[in-house]
């Protein structure tokens, strides 16, 4: 079976700094829109998932440092999204990282919820170092 060929794909750095977060979001959620995924993933699982990503390599990541910047990937085609958010951090380890709000201990948090969401809204959430720290999310259309 041939691979469908890319819709849309992006390929952007931005300074590490949270006003770039919108823009960026609203793009791909354009170019998903433009892939026909449905609204469900266009109004919660895309905006909602990308948004963590994009605060956790800026705030996280990158320690809110303006000297940095954040590299943003999003391959989007009639069957899925994959996104790739790299900062300059150090990393960290995704299962450790990834507390559950839900309960009795995390749950009047008001920080720790963005792997969870993450994983919550999307198909596939893996990270890996390639000289930075990457976060890759896939959503599959259904």
């Amino acid at each position: 079976m041939e691979a469908s060929p890319a819709l849309a794909d992006l390929d952007v750095r931005i300074p590490s700094d949270i006003q770039y977060i919108t823009h960026i979001v609203d793009e791909v959620v354009r170019r998903c829109a433009a892939a026909d995924f449905p609204r469900r993933h266009l109004a919660l699982n895309v905006p909602v998932a990308l948004t963590e990503a994009l605060s956790n390599a800026i705030l996280r990541g990158n320690r809110d440092a303006r000297d940095r910047s954040v590299h943003v990937r999003a391959h989007v085609d009639a069957s899925v999204l994959v996104l790739e958010v790299r900062d300059e951090g150090d990393g960290f380890d995704l299962d450790a990282c990834t507390d559950d709000p839900t309960t009795d201990e995390n749950i009047w948090r008001e920080d720790g919820r963005g792997l969870f969401l993450m994983r919550r809204l999307m198909d596939d959430v893996e990270r890996y170092s390639d000289g930075g720290n990457v976060v890759r999310l896939t959503l599959r259309r259904p």
